[in-house]
């Protein structure tokens, strides 16, 4: 089931996406379905009329973990880490599908970092790698964009991951989707034209697995409903400019597109 979010007449509402007759529909639900559970209102409208939003706007936090592909980690130079490595992004930097990721002014080195996001869909803490699954709602693709200068001159990593618009999610949250063994590819180029794949890996390849990474978070952090892990980025990690298109794809999750704008545009 694909649970999306989109802008309504006032509020936000969510809907599922479904198929009538080829034409891509959301059927609206009453509600949000993190705590009201899939109600259906009856309403339906065509995907292609409706502006999708991020699927979720995290409760309290976005978790994420750093160099969880072993060849990423090498080309930041880094070992790969023998525990998950992990930091936080506010959830004011999350934007959704089409909405622009702003270049701050303060960097000279922004950079893309395509990777799987998991939704979890119930308050959790010390959870077991087996019980994992039951703690998650669905998944998404995210973009942990870096201002890659402040996170080498700040020896921490809070401002280079945290501005607002550096966590792109979408298109939507897919509940049945295995995380196993996915494709995960980013390209970038300018809008109209076929942007170049820049990364290019699978789930497989990661460190550690969701499950994994679920255990080790919940062992000294409560997650609450809505809270957002993004799982690391394969190799091939770069540089976005201003008027740049980046798109990350996930077999199975879709595509999520962002454009790279200036703050004073």
């Amino acid at each position: 089931m694909r649970i999306a979010r989109f802008a309504g007449e006032d509020d936000p509402q969510f809907g599922v996406i479904g198929n009538d007759n080829g034409v891509e529909m959301i059927a609206h639900l009453r509600g949000d379905p993190l705590y009201a559970g899939i109600e259906l209102t009856g309403q339906k409208t065509p995907l292609a009329d409706l502006r999708l939003l991020a699927p979720v706007i995290p409760r309290s936090k976005v978790v994420c973990v750093g160099r969880n592909y072993a060849k990423h980690a090498a080309e930041m130079g880094g070992d790969v880490p023998t525990e998950p490595l992990i930091f936080l992004k506010p959830n004011t930097s999350v934007i959704g599908p089409g909405e622009p990721i702003f270049y701050p002014e303060q960097s000279n080195d922004v950079h893309f970092e395509g990777e799987l996001a998991v939704v979890i869909g119930r308050i959790c803490k010390d959870v077991s790698v087996e019980d994992a699954n039951r703690v998650i709602l669905g998944y998404t693709i995210g973009n942990d964009v870096t201002a890659r200068d402040l996170q080498a001159t700040d020896g921490q990593w809070a401002r280079a991951k945290g501005f607002d618009t550096f966590c792109p999610l979408g298109p939507w949250i897919e509940t049945d989707f295995d995380p196993t063994n996915a494709r995960v590819t980013t390209t970038l180029g300018r809008p109209g034209t076929e942007g170049g794949v820049k990364q290019d890996g699978h789930t497989s390849d990661m460190v550690f697995s969701v499950p994994d990474i679920i255990a080790y978070v919940t062992s000294f952090m409560t997650l609450l409903p809505g809270d957002v892990i993004l799982t690391g980025t394969p190799a091939g990690v770069g540089p976005m400019e201003v008027g740049d298109e980046v798109s990350v794809t996930i077999d199975g999750l879709g595509t999520l597109t962002n454009q790279v704008v200036s703050l004073n545009d």
